[in-house]
């Protein structure tokens, strides 16, 4: 965390950023770089709105969202409506006169709340739009195999990351990379997107570009749907490149699974967070397991093996897959397909 998070950052009040009255809506990690930079370049956040406290963890506690810590750390206003839809949200979102609203990592806004600001409202999606829609962009880019990946400001209108394009930065994927590095990429590279955005907007030249006019040059618009645990499942017919990219796409979270099953007929799930793609042609059946219990466990898909190297069990810590195998006779399992 920077000292900035730490301490506080003081907000100008002088200026046209100081006059103008911004209303930031997020709730992840990933939103916090982009509020900050607002805040660093003096823009006027007058209030922050965010997912309510949630319980989580073992005892079941409150939880406050990671904007909200940060925001109540730099003395912001924080609103946190259970509805979207609720007129006293409404109203208490109207009572701060916001001028813009910049959105990232949010949910759906209704129309009586986009509307509000007569500047608008822009969001942060962490993809090249139209590419990637939806709810996991950084995720389904690994997933598959993608090289290149982006982040893009745009206004929003009422369907859902539809709306005109404001700006565009690419970013390209390193070889290795996975969701955790990649998210961190995009959500500096599109704090710095947001930061030009919400200047443009001030100083009124904002480029807008219709997602009609894109999506007649692309051949095939890719989704990114919301990541559940029943599509984080493994499946080992696949290529050793498809099962690789997966694995690397949802690590460290949620995390790719598999079940498997020791010779008792028990069945445990495995999480699996890092691999090595191995091509080659064998006779095995998907699923099988070669080993030496010592040093390497390599699961046998359609065209080759896939190296585990990180896994983790239920209950216990991730782990590399040496010490992984000191406790486990790879003999007696076998993974489901």
């Amino acid at each position: 965390m920077s000292g900035n998070q730490q301490k506080g950052i003081s907000k100008s009040d002088t200026g046209n950023a100081g006059k103008t009255r911004i209303v930031f809506m997020g709730t992840p990690e990933f939103a916090i770089a982009s509020l900050e930079t607002l805040l660093i370049n003096k823009f006027n956040v007058a209030g922050v709105v965010t997912a309510p406290d949630r319980q989580s963890g073992r005892g079941l506690k409150l939880q406050q969202s990671a904007i909200k810590k940060f925001a109540t750390k730099n003395s912001i206003p924080v609103l946190q409506p259970t509805n979207l839809k609720d007129r006293e949200f409404i109203n208490e979102l109207g009572e701060i006169k916001p001028d813009l609203l910049v959105v990232v990592a949010f949910r759906k806004l209704p129309d009586e709340v986009w509307k509000l600001p007569p500047l608008g409202t822009i969001n942060l999606h962490a993809s090249l739009l139209p590419q990637y829609r939806g709810a996991a962009p950084i995720n389904w880019v690994l997933i598959n195999g993608e090289e290149t990946t982006g982040v893009t400001t745009f206004f929003i209108d009422d369907k859902i990351d539809t709306g005109k394009i404001i700006y565009q930065e690419k970013v390209e994927i390193a070889p290795g990379e996975n969701a955790g590095t990649l998210h961190d990429k995009l959500m500096s590279k599109g704090a710095e997107l947001v930061n030009k955005t919400v200047k443009s907007i001030l100083e009124g030249v904002t480029p807008q570009t219709d997602q009609s006019t894109l999506t007649k040059t692309q051949t095939e618009l890719k989704k990114a749907p919301k990541l559940r645990n029943e599509n984080c499942e493994i499946s080992w017919k696949k290529s050793a490149i498809e099962v690789y990219n997966f694995i690397r796409g949802l690590s460290p979270y949620p995390g790719a699974w598999a079940r498997i099953k020791n010779q008792k007929g028990k069945t445990s799930i495995l999480k699996i967070f890092e691999t090595e793609a191995i091509p080659g042609i064998h006779k095995n059946k998907p699923g099988t397991i070669l080993s030496d219990n010592q040093s390497y466990m390599n699961v046998a898909v359609d065209n080759g093996f896939v190296k585990l190297l990180s896994v983790q069990l239920p209950g216990k810590k991730q782990m590399e897959i040496i010490p992984f195998l000191r406790g486990f006779d790879t003999n007696s399992l076998r993974f489901e397909v």
